[in-house]
């Protein structure tokens, strides 16, 4: 799919300094950036380097975790 986009100057000249190091095209280059960040950014993305951490060190105190969740859940509008 075609689209265009604004980006600043400096991220433009960026992106093509880092397509032509690479050896990529600009679409390439754009579309492997998009999908990274949707990946960083995905609900399943942040529960499995949650598990991923837990599983290393182990489960967090009870006393500790409940505070922390009191907090968001007090945060969260509903």
């Amino acid at each position: 799919m075609k689209t265009a986009v604004s980006v600043p100057d400096e991220v433009f000249e960026k992106g093509e300094a880092t397509a032509k190091r690479l050896k990529i095209s600009r679409s390439e280059l754009y579309s492997r950036a998009l999908q990274a960040f949707i990946d960083a950014h995905s609900p399943d993305r942040v529960t499995s380097a949650w598990d991923a951490v837990i599983s290393e060190i182990g489960q967090p105190d009870t006393a500790v975790s409940a505070h922390a969740s009191r907090s968001v859940f007090e945060k969260t509008e509903w």
